[in-house]
C-alpha cells in the first residue's frame, strides 16, 4: 500500500497525502473509531466538513490515534451557507474548537452557493468575504492551507481576482463517468491541486458493467480501479468508508491503468446517481 506514503506538494510547499479518507455520512459517534482505524492502517489524510456534523468525532479520532499531529493532514470545510466575513471568522474558530485541534491543515469553502441555491444566484461578494476570513486565519497560522470546493472556473476567477492568496486546492466531484477535463486543466494551469471526492460515484460505479469489466481485466475491484483512475488524473482521491477492510482495499492501488484505458474511462458518461441525485453535488442544482 505504498500510495499511503505518496504526497503532492501544494503551491505553498505544504505536502498532502495522495490518498485520503472521506468521512461524509459517518455519524459523529462513529467517526472517531473510523479515523483511528484509518490511521492505524496507514492513512494520514482525513477529510471532514462542518456540514457533515462529525468534526467532534473526527478530531477525537485524530487526537487519540497515537500518531503525532504533525504527521496527519486534517481538512474541513466552511459551510456553504456562510457568505459573509463575520460568520466565516466565527465558523473557522468553531471548527478548531469542535475538532479540538490547534490548527487545521486545509480549510475549504464548501460550495460557491448555499446548498439550497446550488449553481444558482450570484454570491461573488459573499465568497470574497468568506475567502478573506480564510486568508486571515491562514496568515495567523490557524490554517496551513486554504481552498475551495465545487468551484467552477468563473468562481475561481472571482477568488483569484479579489484575494491575496490563490486557492491551494479545489475539491471536486471527479470519477470515471464524470471527468471535468477543462476544469481540471484550468486548475492545473493556476497551480491549484484538485481533490476528487466520491471517486466511486457514491457507489454507483459498482453497478456499471463497463467499469466492472475493466476492473476484472486488471484483477482489481471496481473501487480500486476507480480510485486509481482519479490518482492517475493527478488528483487527491478521497474515498469514504467506515469499514476497515474497505479502507485497506482502497489503498491497494499499486497498479497502472494504460493510457488507452484512461481515455476510455475519461470518455465514459455515467452520471445517474439514483436516489443520491437528491444531493445538489450530484444533480448539479
Amino acid at each position: 500500500m505504498t500510495i499511503l506514503n505518496d504526497t503532492y506538494t501544494l503551491s505553498n510547499d505544504v505536502t498532502i497525502p495522495k490518498l485520503g479518507l472521506g468521512t461524509w455520512f459517518i455519524d459523529d459517534d462513529k467517526a472517531a473509531q473510523a479515523v483511528r482505524d484509518a490511521i492505524e492502517i496507514g492513512y494520514r489524510n482525513i477529510d471532514t466538513a462542518q456540514a457533515y456534523d462529525n468534526e467532534r468525532g473526527v478530531g477525537e479520532g485524530v487526537r487519540t490515534s497515537g500518531v503525532a499531529r504533525d504527521e496527519l493532514f486534517v481538512s474541513t470545510k466552511l459551510a456553504a451557507e456562510i457568505k459573509n466575513y463575520d460568520d466565516a471568522v466565527a465558523a473557522i474558530d468553531e471548527s478548531l474548537q469542535a475538532l479540538g485541534l490547534e490548527y487545521i491543515d486545509l480549510m475549504l469553502i464548501h460550495a460557491p452557493q448555499p446548498w439550497d441555491d446550488f449553481r444558482g444566484g450570484d454570491y461573488t461578494e459573499g465568497n470574497r468575504d468568506a475567502w478573506r476570513a480564510l486568508e486571515e486565519a491562514h496568515a495567523a497560522g490557524k490554517l496551513r492551507s486554504i481552498g475551495v470546493s465545487n468551484f467552477l472556473q468563473q468562481d475561481l476567477e472571482n477568488i483569484l481576482g479579489g484575494g491575496t492568496v490563490a486557492p491551494h486546492v479545489n475539491q471536486l466531484l471527479v470519477h470515471a463517468g464524470n471527468t471535468p477535463t477543462e476544469l481540471l486543466a484550468y486548475c492545473r494551469s493556476k497551480n491549484i491541486l484538485v481533490e476528487a471526492y466520491s471517486p466511486i460515484a457514491h457507489g454507483e460505479l459498482l453497478r456499471n458493467p463497463d467499469v466492472a469489466a475493466m476492473a476484472e481485466k486488471y484483477g482489481v475491484t471496481v473501487p480500486q480501479l476507480s480510485i486509481r483512475y482519479t490518482l492517475q488524473l493527478r488528483t487527491v482521491s478521497l474515498p469514504k468508508t467506515a469499514n476497515p477492510e474497505h479502507m485497506r482495499s482502497n489503498a491497494e492501488v499499486d497498479f497502472e491503468i494504460t493510457p488507452e484505458d484512461m481515455t476510455t474511462l475519461r470518455d465514459l458518461r455515467a452520471r445517474d446517481y439514483g436516489e443520491n441525485s437528491a444531493f445538489p453535488v450530484y444533480s448539479g442544482k
